[in-house]
């Protein structure tokens, strides 16, 4: 067994109504004013009013930035960081999925050093502590208010971003159930996936471990036993718990193992046709299992076997019946089947293979993967 090394050092708090721990939570980062990045959705159900009523009965000020998209871009994390520099504010609360939460991250490092997002591009660029952040997500998919990635679109050059440091891990997270059982279907549907991906490409990972391991298989159990009754019901309470807590193990088993090539290559996907990055996802996964079942060493069983409706006994498995498993869930969940549906040009295989390679996540993919299988790959998933 090689040398692997991990550290949790957040304070995470789980279960219904735990939202109300806001403003207790609030208080303990010894901070006086707070100022909420959340998404239009969410400020017009209302959310974002009722965390700013919440922190005002505790005699905490705030306000809010709610211009998020779903694939978050430089221009709006400058929005965000000016904002937040106007409003007097010394922390900030991500509420939302993960490109609110992507946003807050990023202009918390703009917010204590200046510049650009670009600017610190890649991994050991943040200097320092950055703007202490609060973590409450509305989905169950990213698993970000536990990793220390955040994930920018620079339309200049149709290419997304990571800024990696634990500079960048929320001091609290809150994970309320209560929160995710209005999310529409289709983005429950997105969001699960992304989380199962998480989970699937962390334990199958070259820089998997034990502890990864552990975190990894206990998400696609999670997921794998409520994301259909999630989908179907997101008021079905049990299952909002399950989906919750399977992408919150997902998170922090990607971030300690790692992804893989399904990640690596849906990011072009959002970059240049503006792909929801669940629905990318859930896209090209199917394919990728297929490339990657070369390289199974017994893992895939146990994925399979999570996710199955029926799964067969181990002796009766192949490492191909993964990959339909996963397809049929695809068209269960009414995602799509192929990166034609959702847009996708053929003519820019070749450039998002490029960017795709810039991946530090294809070093990790268990089947060594060159520029030419990215783009046969993408070529299986367009058809």
């Amino acid at each position: 067994m090689e040398t692997f090394s991990f550290s949790i050092p957040q304070n995470i708090t789980f279960g219904r109504g735990s939202l109300k721990q806001l403003p207790v939570l609030a208080q303990k980062l010894q901070k006086h004013k707070a100022f909420i990045i959340s998404g239009p959705h969410l400020n017009k159900m209302g959310m974002v009013a009722g965390c700013q009523e919440a922190l005002s009965h505790a005699g905490m000020e705030s306000d809010a930035f709610t211009e998020t998209e779903g694939n978050p871009s430089t221009e709006t994390v400058e929005k965000a960081t000016e904002a937040y520099q106007n409003s007097g504010a010394d922390f900030i609360v991500a509420l939302g999925g993960g490109s609110p939460l992507d946003v807050a991250k990023a202009a918390a490092v703009l917010a204590a050093y200046g510049g650009k997002i670009t600017d610190y591009e890649g991994g050991g660029k943040v200097p320092g502590p950055v703007v202490p952040m609060i973590a409450v997500p509305t989905t169950a998919g990213t698993g970000s208010e536990v990793t220390a990635f955040s994930v920018i679109t620079d339309h200049s050059r149709s290419y997304k971003l990571t800024v990696v440091s634990n500079a960048l891990l929320p001091a609290y997270a809150i994970l309320d159930p209560e929160l995710i059982t209005s999310v529409p279907a289709g983005t429950a549907a997105a969001c699960g996936v992304d989380a199962l991906v998480h989970a699937l490409e962390a334990y199958i990972s070259l820089a998997a471990s034990p502890f990864s391991d552990m975190f990894a298989l206990k998400a696609l159990r999670l997921i794998g036993e409520n994301i259909r009754s999630y989908v179907a019901n997101r008021k079905k309470e049990t299952a909002a718990e399950g989906m919750l807590l399977g992408s919150l193990f997902a998170g922090i088993a990607f971030s300690h193992a790692r992804l893989g090539d399904v990640h690596a290559m849906s990011h072009p996907v959002s970059a240049y046709f503006d792909v929801a990055h669940g629905i990318a996802n859930a896209v090209l996964l199917p394919t990728i299992v297929t490339f990657n079942e070369l390289s199974d060493r017994g893992k895939y069983y146990d994925i399979y076997r999570s996710i199955a409706k029926a799964p067969v006994k181990r002796e009766g498995f192949s490492s191909d019946m993964l990959a339909a498993e996963l397809r049929a869930l695809n068209a269960e969940l009414g995602l799509p089947a192929s990166l034609r549906e959702v847009g996708v040009k053929e003519e820019l295989f070749e450039a998002m293979a490029d960017d795709a390679m810039k991946s530090g996540n294809i070093l990790v993919n268990p089947r060594s993967t060159t520029r030419s299988d990215v783009i046969d790959l993408y070529k299986r998933a367009y058809s």
